[in-house]
């Protein structure tokens, strides 16, 4: 999932389906992948302002695309929850509200803890040898020797995404991977990753892993439900 954002993200780019071509060991991805790509990536990082009206005429015309692709496109993002439709109304980007933030954090406190309580005993060597080397990777962010932010690389640079794919729970998987996953990162993009808890985040980290490593499910569970319980207020205070 790493290296999503695509070269067409600036107004007027094409993605017509001359310019859909795949690299010779992927699969073929269509017009309507690259334009839910694209964005995707535009609303969370706020280049597509939340709660905006989604234009799909303006948006055929930007991207030169047919309005079945976009359709199909703007289809997969209200299934992630980027998008709503209202009648009268239409398609809008989600609103960032407090309340929805604060339900994520419930929501992920409970699902995440679960998935770490699962990861420690589903847990392979392979599994383990990855979730060290992320953290070598993060170790080495200049930001977070500062003790000025802890940014996290989308995808399976992602620590808890990391951690609720070793669940090996598809179920797990698909609702905070894929429904959940880009409605969080929304929040993180655009409240700013700059944390005074950065440090204390990437020890915390540290910690799981090792309760994972050690096969203690219950330890891994508690303090996976700690550290995002301290994220939650750490976010609050800066809401207040």
């Amino acid at each position: 999932m790493v290296g999503f954002l695509l070269d067409c993200r600036q107004s007027g780019s094409s993605l017509n389906d001359s310019h859909v071509k795949a690299a010779p060991s992927e699969a073929p991805r269509t017009l309507a992948d690259r334009l839910f790509e694209t964005l995707r990536a535009e609303i969370v990082e706020g280049r597509i302002a939340a709660g905006s009206k989604i234009s799909e005429p303006e948006l055929a015309r930007r991207f030169e695309a047919s309005r079945g692709s976009l359709r199909e496109a703007l289809m997969r993002l209200e299934a992630l929850g980027l998008l709503e439709r209202r009648i009268n109304v239409g398609a809008r980007v989600v609103e960032l509200t407090e309340r929805g933030l604060l339900e994520l954090y419930d929501v992920r406190e409970a699902l995440e803890g679960m998935a770490c309580r699962l990861a420690a005993g589903a847990r392979t060597a392979e599994d383990l040898a990855e979730l060290r080397r992320m953290l070598e990777h993060h170790e080495q962010q200049e930001e977070l020797r500062a003790g000025r932010a802890y940014f996290q690389p989308e995808g399976d640079f992602d620590f808890h995404f990391r951690i609720v794919q070793a669940s090996g729970n598809d179920l797990l998987i698909d609702t905070l991977c894929n429904r959940l996953y880009y409605r969080v990162r929304m929040y993180r993009y655009q409240l700013g990753m700059a944390s005074p808890r950065a440090q204390r985040a990437f020890r915390e980290h540290s910690h799981i892993i090792e309760a994972i490593e050690a096969g203690d499910g219950d330890l891994a569970e508690l303090l996976m439900r700690r550290h995002i319980r301290a994220s939650r207020q750490n976010i609050e205070n800066k809401l207040r």
